[in-house]
């Protein structure tokens, strides 16, 4: 099936909110997906930065991105404290570092690409703009399932067996292949009972 990688517009706000509901089910906090007005925000202060994905005349994706400064890419920070809240408050034009907010992809047209397209389109948006690198806290979702059925392991255990290949993680893994570099594991980066509240930290320099 193909799709198209294009600019989000505001005319995509309400398929872009209901997709997160579809993407992001519960145990995933409902208060932290998006609402219109953020994403109405994001599209103001840095249109290039929102991207959505077509196919079969629907809404297939939507994939949100800001800028921050290499001061607040060093500090490793939490989720709020890095983009200042889903209003990007610290989104910076001057910054080295594209910071990637989220990936969604509709159930009905996962595994057809759409995801590492979106990566693509963000490599070539940090080498257009002349950034330093890219980069992101990443869910770790399947460390929940995992310790269930396992004997319970630190997170920064299970992040270093998904980075050595011993167990896969449906989304830290993908991104790996996507030729990103693990850095570490971020405690309390946002509400996520599935990664224990954390996330991987990961970047592509250019």
């Amino acid at each position: 099936m193909s799709f198209l990688i294009r600019p989000m517009t505001r005319t995509d706000i309400p398929e872009a909110l209901a997709l997160q509901i579809l993407a992001f089910p519960l145990p995933f906090s409902e208060d932290l997906h998006w609402s219109p007005e953020h994403l109405s925000g994001h599209i103001e202060i840095f249109p290039e930065g929102q991207f959505v994905a077509e196919a079969d005349g629907r809404l297939a994706g939507s994939c949100s991105n800001a800028i921050v400064s290499e001061e607040g890419w060093q500090a490793h920070g939490n989720w709020g404290s890095t983009m200042g809240g889903p209003f990007l408050r610290k989104h910076t034009l001057e910054g080295s570092t594209l910071y990637g907010l989220d990936i969604t992809v509709h159930p009905d047209f996962r595994r057809i690409g759409i995801g590492r397209a979106f990566y693509e389109a963000r490599f070539a948006l940090v080498s257009r703009l002349g950034l330093t690198r890219y980069g992101t806290g990443c869910r770790m979702p399947d460390y929940r399932s995992y310790t269930e059925n396992h004997t319970s392991i630190d997170i920064a255990v299970y992040a270093s067996k998904v980075v050595e290949g011993e167990i896969v993680d449906r989304t830290l893994t993908p991104l790996l292949r996507y030729g990103l570099h693990f850095l570490g594991v971020i405690e309390e980066y946002m509400e996520d009972v599935e990664s224990a509240n954390a996330a991987a930290l990961l970047e592509r320099v250019v």
